[in-house]
């Protein structure tokens, strides 16, 4: 049974995974190249533990508890050392993945399986620089952001694990409280970020087109397809709507969406303007400086409400 954790990265998505495990009562070694990067992570998880006390998600006493559970570190070797799983969360190069890995195969013990939480680069693009052994106890294991609040992780199954590892893996995301993905084929993007960018075409394109408002975009999807997507799948929707409906209407309204194969020109435009969302302060909508930690804030609320809604569905 895998024990002990190590997560190789304290950004973004590396500190929310950590801070997972570490909420299952697992024991966690986070890692990063410098002291500050793994400061600013372990406030940060800090911070969201506290917000999930606040909101009666967990009692407040495994506030310090699963922070105590977090080991950071500069050092690899002594982060993967006897470790049983290794995820690694670097930024999506494949050099820099392919310096990463390597370092680990050397550094992690034999039996130890390691993963990437990559959604956009190919398993055996990345694998080259392992052996057959470690070949075959290599995967992807990609989480959704924030990896502290959203259920899903993908799990890769390309033929390259035994089926008995890959359950092992598969049953430690069921401790930590996942619903896993078992994706079989090696595609860019994987499930749902697929999904989530067939879904992003259109909108752009309805906003490129002057269809209506972003506010309005976000309104029809929020109280339309997206309030049923919170507790029902996209083949579950078609079989209660009916299989000829479904036929029907996608003959009448696919030739006239959006099938361009890059992203749309509303996107481009916006990143040279510098409006990048959140982080910048100004996206589809603003965002004054003075209110982005609120805004953040009632962004993991929300996700907090529904995590707590969605147990009664799963």
């Amino acid at each position: 049974m895998i024990q002990t954790i190590a997560v190789i990265g304290a950004g973004t998505m590396g500190h929310g995974i950590a801070e997972s495990f570490a909420l299952a009562g697992l024991d966690v070694r986070l890692y990063d190249v410098n002291d500050e990067a793994l400061a600013k992570a372990r406030a940060l998880i800090a911070d969201e533990l506290q917000l999930l006390a606040d909101e009666a998600y967990i009692a407040p006493d495994r506030v310090a508890a699963t922070l105590a559970r977090i080991a950071t570190s500069t050092d690899l070797a002594a982060t993967v050392a006897n470790c049983d799983y290794v995820i690694e969360a670097a930024p999506e190069k494949i050099e820099l993945k392919h310096d990463l890995l390597a370092r680990l195969d050397a550094l992690a013990p034999a039996h130890a399986i390691i993963a990437s939480n990559t959604s956009s680069l190919p398993l055996e693009a990345m694998a080259t620089v392992f052996g057959p052994e470690r070949k075959s106890r290599f995967m992807v294991c990609h989480w959704y952001n924030p990896g502290h609040l959203m259920p899903i992780v993908e799990l890769s199954f390309f033929g390259n694990m035994s089926a008995e590892l890959y359950a092992e893996v598969e049953a430690l995301y069921g401790r930590v409280g996942k619903q896993t993905v078992k994706v079989l084929k090696d595609v860019p993007g994987l499930v749902a970020n697929r999904i989530q960018q067939g879904v992003a075409r259109e909108v752009f394109s309805l906003i490129e087109r002057g269809i209506a408002s972003p506010a309005d975009i976000d309104k029809a999807l929020k109280f339309g397809p997206a309030f049923r997507y919170a507790t029902t799948g996209q083949l579950e929707v078609a079989d209660f709507g009916g299989l000829d409906i479904w036929c029907v209407v996608g003959d009448n309204l696919l030739k006239d969406m959006d099938n361009s194969k890059e992203a749309n020109p509303v996107l481009r435009t916006a990143v040279a303007e510098g409006k990048l969302g959140l982080k910048s302060g100004e996206g589809f909508f603003r965002y004054p400086p003075e209110e982005a930690a609120a805004v953040r804030r009632k962004f993991m609320r929300k996700l907090i409400h529904q995590l707590k809604a969605s147990a009664f569905y799963v």
